[in-house]
């Protein structure tokens, strides 16, 4: 098991640094497109377009870390009030929740790249088919689904995940591809 979490570990952390690269593309690009607009008085029309496609790359490859993490919404407050076993539970329901959105996510994802590849639809952006961008979907929502159900068997099986919030919120979670000391 130590193993599949590693890899799991390995795979969305290095999407959530694609996403980081993707980050730094799209802040690169909406200040080359304000220098050119309102510097220049030449806007770039096709710069919009573009960087709306990085933010969905930048939202599909960061998840997966997110959850990995478990850096998404959560209710401290309530969990901190409840027993251990419950907030096993709680913990158990939630990447149950985040498995299935992501399955979903991932159906509808391939049907719509299926669609625009079939029909052959293309972007506003000569030369540049939909399902290119639209392949964002499956891709983050696979890796989605990988971490939350490594997380869930974890679970099942009594381990804790890496990064699952502790009672207090006081310690420091483990990193499964730190080393050893």
């Amino acid at each position: 098991m130590q193993t599949l979490e590693r890899a799991v570990a390995l795979v969305a952390r290095f999407a959530g640094a694609l996403g980081g690269v993707l980050t730094l593309c799209c802040v690169a690009l909406v200040g080359y497109a304000v220098g050119m607009r309102y510097l220049l008085g030449q806007p770039e029309p096709w710069t919009d377009k573009v960087a709306g496609w990085l933010v969905v790359g930048v939202v599909m490859l960061a998840s997966p870390e997110a959850q990995r993490r478990f850096e998404h919404i959560g209710v401290d407050i309530a969990r901190n009030r409840l027993g251990p076993r419950l907030v096993r539970v709680v913990h158990l329901i939630g990447t149950l929740s985040v498995a299935t959105v992501a399955a979903l996510l991932l159906q509808a994802g391939i049907e719509t790249v299926e669609f625009s590849r079939m029909v052959g639809m293309m972007t506003d952006l000569e030369g540049i088919p939909a399902w290119w961008i639209q392949a964002l979907l499956p891709v983050g929502a696979t890796l989605l689904l990988l971490v939350a159900a490594c997380q869930t068997l974890l679970l099942l099986l009594g381990r804790d995940p890496a990064f699952l919030p502790e009672e207090t919120g006081d310690e420091i979670p483990r990193d499964p591809l730190a080393r050893a000391e």
